[in-house]
């Protein structure tokens, strides 16, 4: 098995440039992730078990492509995506961080909404990726509840009741949830939009990184952006002015929660669980 410089060593053979200096960046559990000077310039390469998550990189690269065509948020090119034995890679331009300008939140907000009006005939994506380590499933769908239902929340609702967590009978739930969602086009989301996932680029603006695409409910990414903080107020009402939300979404945003709860349940374990069954309580 390769170690990672023997990969950067190989990717850069490949790729036909000379690698200065590595230097190892925040990556998480899942990827380690490296800032490369090369005879190119700065690049940025994710190395990970091609094993343990196959086509996890092909769906990134797929998922930054969408986003970058969609022309509404900045967001890094993809140079290269390959195997070196039992390791994968993904090659990325590396986008230079700088202080936000003053406007960056409604440049965010703007962004979104002009993001979230890219739409396609169907819920879904032409393939399934992933939700941090967990596979996310994207068949088409004709509607957002029927969508959301079976391709979000029922298969981490199946995982987690595998691993032992008690969540009870879902059926009830699953037709209330349904009527209250709102009947709108499917929307371009990021599909993980917290905190970790934007950065302000060398202009000052908003920048997207890590997205786990999908044609799918609007309120989606919203509700992602209010579990964990890290989004001001300004963000969602410039949004709102510029695609105006239907009646009653902050009140639909914990029933969107939940599908990010689930994933945080079935990765981290029971310390999510009364949220959980908290949300499930709550629309039952």
């Amino acid at each position: 098995m390769p170690n990672d410089q023997q990969v950067i060593h190989e990717l850069a053979n490949s790729h036909g440039f000379a690698v200065d200096k590595t230097k190892s960046l925040a990556g998480g559990s899942i990827n380690q992730v490296y800032l490369l000077k090369t005879s190119e310039g700065k690049k940025v390469v994710k190395i990970n078990s091609a094993e343990k998550f196959p086509g996890m990189f092909a769906a990134e690269k797929q998922g930054l492509e969408t986003l970058k065509h969609a022309e509404a948020f900045d967001v890094p090119e993809v140079l290269a995506l390959g195997e070196v034995e039992d390791k994968a890679y993904l090659l990325l331009e590396h986008k230079k961080e700088g202080g936000q300008k003053s406007h960056f939140w409604k440049v965010f907000g703007e962004q979104l909404s002009q993001l979230h009006k890219t739409t396609a005939e169907e819920f879904g994506f032409p393939e399934s990726n992933y939700i941090g380590s967990l596979p996310q499933y994207n068949a088409r769908c004709k509607s957002a509840a029927d969508f959301y239902v079976s391709q979000r929340l029922e298969p981490q609702v199946k995982m987690a009741k595998d691993r032992g967590f008690s969540l009870g009978e879902l059926s009830g739930f699953y037709k209330n949830i349904s009527e209250e969602i709102p009947q709108e086009a499917p929307a371009l989301l990021h599909g993980d939009l917290w905190s970790g996932n934007y950065m302000s680029n060398e202009e000052g603006l908003p920048c997207l990184i890590d997205p786990a695409v999908c044609y799918g409910p609007r309120e989606m990414d919203l509700a992602m952006m209010k579990l964990f903080g890290g989004f001001p107020a300004e963000v969602f009402e410039v949004y709102d002015s510029r695609f105006p939300l239907q009646p009653g979404w902050e009140q639909r945003i914990p029933l969107w929660q939940l599908y990010y709860l689930l994933v945080h349940l079935n990765i981290f374990g029971s310390s999510y669980l009364p949220q959980v069954q908290g949300i499930i309580r709550r629309f039952s």
